[in-house]
């Protein structure tokens, strides 16, 4: 989890530009579901966070019964 400086403010994962609502859906989402807080969620590198909401999203369609398609699938 690297920290960036810019103009004396420290910021940790995320990246530049990308869209502060997106990033609040994926805060709550994983706050929601794995109970962890804000500044663990934000210290997550831009990736990780995607990949846990992938994954949160892959486990809510299995509960759901809800059949996964292949990516060969068109």
């Amino acid at each position: 989890m690297r920290e960036r400086f810019r103009g004396g403010r420290i910021f940790s994962g995320g990246i530049r530009g990308y869209p502060l609502n997106r990033i609040y859906e994926e805060v709550a989402f994983i706050a929601y579901y794995f109970h962890w807080t804000h500044e663990e969620i934000m210290n997550l590198e831009h990736r990780e966070r995607q990949r846990w909401c992938e994954e949160i999203s892959r486990i809510n369609r299995g509960l759901s019964g809800e059949k996964q398609r292949s990516i060969l699938e068109v």
